[in-house]
């Protein structure tokens, strides 16, 4: 039996410890035979995921993420930091809002968009991965991107002024919410577009709120207010 790594489950998904002394080959070895082993049991479930053991570069992450993707139907929706009372409320954040949502009513989209891509889509759409300058996303419903949102990003294109983006790094050329557009700082107009001095990478999200789009950390208390 391998044992350079343990998977156990959570009530919010997996927990995977991995020996600090094994180098990261065996462990994407590992991680790949236990998932596809366990495929059929956990199925298409939407689950986040913490790492522990040995520390993982943001990279290393993304393959293990990868890797479970290829060997299962499961989902990630987002990486928990196990270590971090902030990121444990931004997950329980998320895990209410995620649940709230009518998953027919949206899907996922796995992988980085480059510039000049563009995804078009007629529901909410969560995206695994980064969105860099010059790609760009249409969703008739939310938009969540679990990584950084670097390009252009418009939300509620049917009219739907309750639609929001979401990310991970939130950090855009243009958002648009319905018929609201927000820029970037040296074209913001008449539009509220909140950044700080020195940009540091935290969970926001962007709303509409009257004519304006506000962009806030992400809370508990943000997304109790954002309407479905």
């Amino acid at each position: 039996m391998n044992n350079a790594v343990v998977i156990k489950g959570t009530t919010y998904g997996f927990s995977v410890y991995m020996d600090e002394q094994a180098d990261f080959a065996t462990i994407t070895k590992e991680v790949a035979e236990k998932f596809k082993e366990s495929a059929k049991f956990f199925g298409n479930a939407k689950m986040a995921i913490s790492f522990s053991g040995k520390t993982l570069t943001d990279e290393q992450q993304r393959q293990l993420l990868d890797v479970i993707a290829e060997n299962s139907q499961v989902h990630i929706v987002c990486v928990i930091d196990k270590n971090s009372e902030a990121e444990e409320e931004h997950r329980r954040s998320l895990e209410d809002h995620l649940n709230a949502m009518d998953s027919s009513n949206g899907q996922f989209y796995k992988g980085n968009l480059r510039s000049g891509q563009v995804l078009e889509t007629e529901t909410s759409i969560i995206i695994l991965g980064d969105v860099n300058q010059g790609a760009t996303i249409t969703s008739k419903g939310n938009i969540i991107v679990l990584g950084a949102l670097l390009g252009n990003v418009y939300a509620g294109a049917g009219g739907n002024e309750n639609a929001f983006v979401m990310a991970l790094d939130l950090d855009p050329v243009q958002i648009r919410i319905a018929d609201t557009i927000a820029r970037a700082p040296d074209k913001v107009g008449k539009m509220l577009w909140k950044r700080e001095k020195e940009h540091t990478k935290e969970p926001k999200i962007a709303f509409r709120s009257g004519n304006n789009i506000f962009i806030e950390p992400v809370s508990r208390t943000v997304l109790n207010d954002i309407k479905l």
